[in-house]
């Protein structure tokens, strides 16, 4: 009798272990869809800002250049601006996304390192090298159109190849749009490179922000 009161207690706790196995699974599961859900929604807000940031941005560096010949390259205030600029659009990026993927861990939390270690090791490659340009004693006018389009030319290729779960074809669009513009716009010359570079490339940000804010409405 006490034998088989013993096996009936194991059989319960066996049972109730694969409740709170399957319990806890579900709990994970539901963060992580909850999680996704939210990136998809505040995607509309980081594309939005990036299309801002690089139509006022390269505006203030066009504007600071136009006129010059020969070409000397951006002023130290529009230089500056664009920095700030730039480290607004990252700034909001990393909160708005950070918040978003909390919870979200796994091979997710490792494609999303990945995806972030490619763009910032390719752009620091590219800044390397246009000291090595200038070391180098290229032209102010080969550094203008380097600096202009190389940063985007990257950032088209990491979005165009990233394996990241929460990109799907409009992500891809865009990083084929900025390879296009970054080798496009090379062709304007050193002071025209930043007018067409900065509105094209903001308008795949902002063409996006509408086709995301779309999709999570229909």
């Amino acid at each position: 009798m006490d034998e088989d009161t013993g096996a009936g207690r194991a059989g319960r706790e066996s049972g109730d272990e694969k409740l709170d196995a399957q319990a806890a699974l579900a709990i994970v599961t539901e963060a992580r869809e909850r999680a996704l859900r939210e990136l998809r929604t505040s995607y509309p807000l980081v594309f939005a800002v990036w299309g801002l940031v690089l139509l006022f941005g390269f505006g203030v560096i066009w504007l600071s250049v136009l006129g010059q010949h020969p070409y000397t390259g951006p002023t130290p205030v529009s230089l500056l601006v664009l920095v700030l600029l730039l480290a607004a659009g990252a700034v909001t990026t990393l909160v708005t996304v950070g918040r978003s993927l909390t919870g979200v861990g796994g091979v997710s939390a490792v494609q999303r390192r990945v995806h972030g270690l490619a763009l910032a090791v390719g752009i620091v490659g590219v800044f390397a090298l246009e000291g090595a340009l200038a070391h180098a004693h290229a032209s102010d006018s080969l550094l203008g159109v380097y600096g202009a389009v190389a940063p985007m030319l990257v950032a088209g290729v990491v979005y165009t190849a990233s394996p990241a779960i929460w990109q799907d074809w409009s992500t891809r669009s865009l990083g084929a749009w900025l390879v296009l513009v970054a080798a496009g716009s090379a062709y304007a010359g050193p002071v025209g490179v930043w007018g067409v570079a900065g509105l094209a490339s903001s308008i795949g940000f902002l063409v996006m922000a509408v086709v995301r804010r779309r999709q999570e409405r229909a």
